[in-house]
């Protein structure tokens, strides 16, 4: 059985391919049951997400820089791949060919992750079918609220959380 939220993160990355939502889902996931693992697997998969949504934005530092970090953190992590369902060679040539792609400053394009679980493709597609979502299609590059997410979306209850915890340290 996978995890919830990977199929979630799966459904966003090749349907809408809101990476910037990939990363959010994954997040939560990963605190829930390896928080302080900065080199956990899901970090790794956070990290590639990540760096799409950089690529895809022209900022190709950022991009490379977390293309590298999820290369290093997945190399790592590579029988926990397997048992996730990817297919970790496929899976780092590709992350390998991103990465020359991104220090070249080739343009973002869509991609599949390579996925060897049948089933899990399959819960998946299934995810995007309730959301509406097409599986496979490419990124909508003219959706600015897709590609410039973190600067758009509302941040009042991250800066409030900060501001009562500042708070509470005066005490």
């Amino acid at each position: 059985m996978h995890p919830q939220p990977f199929i979630e993160y799966l459904a966003h990355f090749h349907g809408d391919r809101d990476y910037f939502e990939c990363h959010e889902i994954l997040e939560e996931y990963w605190k829930s049951v390896d928080k302080n693992n900065k080199s956990s697997v899901w970090v790794g998969l956070i990290q590639i997400a990540v760096s799409n949504y950089h690529h895809r934005r022209g900022n190709f530092k950022g991009a490379e820089r977390t293309m590298q970090k999820a290369i290093r953190i997945l190399d790592k992590r590579r029988n926990e791949l397997i048992q996730l369902g990817l297919d970790e060679k496929e899976l780092f040539k590709l992350m390998e060919h991103l990465s020359h792609s991104i220090a070249s400053q080739l343009p973002y394009k869509s991609y599949f992750l390579p996925i060897a679980d049948l089933q899990l493709t399959e819960a998946a597609k299934q995810a995007c079918l309730k959301r509406e979502f097409n599986w496979g299609a490419h990124s909508d590059m003219l959706n600015e609220d897709l590609i410039h997410r973190h600067s758009r979306r509302d941040r009042t209850d991250v800066i409030m959380e900060r501001k009562k915890a500042l708070e509470m340290g005066k005490d």
